[in-house]
């Protein structure tokens, strides 16, 4: 499955997968690397790793490159190599660092993991209860304000071929929710979603796209603040599961990224360092759970 755990140390400065010495080796301090390889053996770049101590604590993170590789300079000492890619069983390991010695770990090879069992076909409904639809904005250039709808429905029609699934969605304008009720009350006003003119936003997709793994793309129509755009939904799959009355569920996240010019939502003031009050985009985050409908 792997080689060489602890085999082939070099006695030299910091090096590269290779055991390459490129700079310095830090006092104290060793090196580990390792290379991430799929089943068929080709690198999986772009896996999270993480290497903990023997507390458990994180020392050094990050991403395999574009050849699969992990390379990490670390304090002398016991550590554990977690490594997580998208489609993939997760790998756990340990591996000990000696002062002034680089550890190559060799090959790690990932197993496929199997995927999650899809939702059968038929009528879902979005949970509202176990559901969040929230959103980030920038404010004054630096902080960052959260809020979220309060009331909304949703109505999901799996088909027998998921990527020929569809998917409505109608949320209540007045429901928006910044806990701070003057500035909820300007969201509602005409500068921003207008609610007396526009009380819903609705999403409405007929294009479910498998990224792989448990990754979907969802592409659809929003309708906000009555202008229509083209908005696709970054869906990662959660699964099926039971809630406390037995019932089946399944569960979802799903991101995006509006622009809210894009939507005629233009009120601006500028403070007087020349800093927008509020930026030009707005990220949208969801936690979604459906039951079957009936």
């Amino acid at each position: 499955m792997f080689g060489r755990w602890l085999g082939s140390r070099a006695k030299s400065g910091t090096a590269q997968a290779d055991g390459t010495a490129v700079r310095p080796m830090p006092r104290n301090a060793g090196m580990l690397s390792c290379r991430i390889l799929g089943p068929v053996t080709e690198p999986v770049h772009q896996a999270d790793y993480v290497v903990t101590d023997s507390a458990g604590r994180k020392v050094v993170g990050g991403e395999t490159d574009p050849f699969g590789n992990v390379v990490a300079t670390v304090p002398a000492g016991e550590y554990r190599l977690g490594v997580t890619a998208e489609g993939f069983t997760p790998f756990h390991g340990s591996v000990t660092v000696a002062e002034g010695e680089h550890a190559i770990l060799g090959d790690v090879s990932l197993q496929a993991a199997q995927p999650p069992q899809l939702p059968d076909p038929g009528d879902w409904e979005i949970e509202p209860s176990h559901t969040q639809i929230g959103f980030t904005a920038r404010h004054i250039g630096m902080a960052r304000i959260h809020g979220r709808f309060n009331t909304f429905a949703g109505a999901v029609r799996i088909a027998d071929r998921m990527e020929d699934s569809a998917m409505h969605v109608v949320i209540d304008a007045s429901s928006i929710d910044t806990n701070v009720r003057m500035r909820d009350d300007h969201l509602r006003s005409g500068d921003f979603l207008d609610v007396e003119r526009y009380p819903t936003l609705e999403f409405y997709s007929e294009r479910f796209v498998h990224r792989g793994g448990t990754r979907w793309g969802v592409t659809g129509a929003l309708t906000l603040h009555g202008v229509s755009r083209t908005v696709t939904l970054d869906a990662r799959y959660l699964g099926l599961g039971n809630g406390l009355e037995g019932e089946t569920r399944a569960a979802c996240r799903a991101t995006t990224e509006l622009h809210r010019e894009d939507f005629t939502l233009t009120w601006q003031t500028m403070l007087a360092r020349g800093i927008a009050v509020v930026g030009p985009s707005i990220k949208i985050e969801m936690d979604i759970q459906i039951i079957p409908k009936g």
